[in-house]
């Protein structure tokens, strides 16, 4: 291979798949992707998204996972099918995606047994929990001991995003030698939360009340993460949001190099 083709080998930016979800919209099926995930991936990661419906099975996962350096499960409007993890509907008024249960769920074991970077936001967190045998505190706001960490849905959306409690970061973990801080403000758009965590999964924050915030994988090589609050909101104006992102494009950018050897 040429010095030139080589260089812009090197020069292709990763690329990264993020599920959509389902929504209704004037009696039509969307599959849909907010812009406020997708705009850190590529400002901060610098990977360019390659979006997959998650309305027609699961028969391609193997060849979109050959398309991409990363994986980047994001946050939604609905709920997880709580039979998925063995419990009944407690919360029947919250719209479900079972479409995207069941296309994440394998999505997540077939990426990391490829050795892909994994980062999981909110709903997609939750998702790796399960998937791994963990399951979901269904309405953590009724619990006693535990806080609302749900927004106020009539405030402004800059309101709704804004710092609501703090994280504290479990000690001598890869998580807490990056952000370097003990505990950092987050916000807090949730009404489910991980009760036990999956088999392999380990925390790497909590909440004040002792929620689990963040987890990862210790038993896998390579990057994985996944976080309960919003870093993609504002993302390059948070450090700790531009920490994340830019340290997941880097485990990206290696995923492709190794692809090139």
């Amino acid at each position: 291979m040429s010095n030139s083709k080589k260089m812009n080998s090197h020069a292709r930016k990763p690329v990264v798949l993020m599920s959509m979800g389902a929504q209704e919209r004037g009696g039509h099926d969307y599959q849909v992707m907010t812009k406020k995930y997708m705009a850190p991936l590529v400002e901060i990661s610098g990977c360019m998204p390659l979006l997959a419906p998650t309305c027609f099975g699961t028969a391609d996962i193997d060849q979109y996972l050959s398309m991409v350096d990363g994986v980047y499960l994001t946050g939604a409007g609905t709920n997880i099918d709580p039979s998925l993890y063995g419990q009944e509907n407690l919360t029947p008024q919250k719209v479900q995606d079972r479409g995207r249960d069941l296309f994440d769920m394998p999505l997540i074991e077939r990426a990391l047994e490829r050795g892909l970077p994994l980062f999981a936001i909110c709903r997609g967190m939750q998702e790796w929990n399960i998937a791994w045998g963990g399951d979901m505190h269904q309405k953590v706001y009724a619990l006693p001991g535990y806080d609302d960490h749900r927004e106020n849905g009539t405030d402004p959306v800059p309101d709704q995003y804004a710092p609501s409690h703090l994280v504290r970061l479990v000690p001598e973990t890869w998580l807490s030698q990056l952000i370097s801080l003990p505990e950092f403000a987050v916000n807090s758009l949730h009404g489910q939360g991980i009760k036990t965590l999956g088999k392999g999964l380990q925390a790497l924050a909590h909440s004040p009340d002792g929620l689990i915030e963040a987890v990862y994988a210790p038993g896998v090589g390579q990057f994985t993460l996944g976080v309960q609050w919003h870093p993609e909101w504002m993302a390059s104006q948070n450090p700790q949001s531009v920490e994340l992102f830019t340290a997941f494009g880097q485990a990206c950018r290696e995923r492709a190099d190794q692809q090139l050897i």
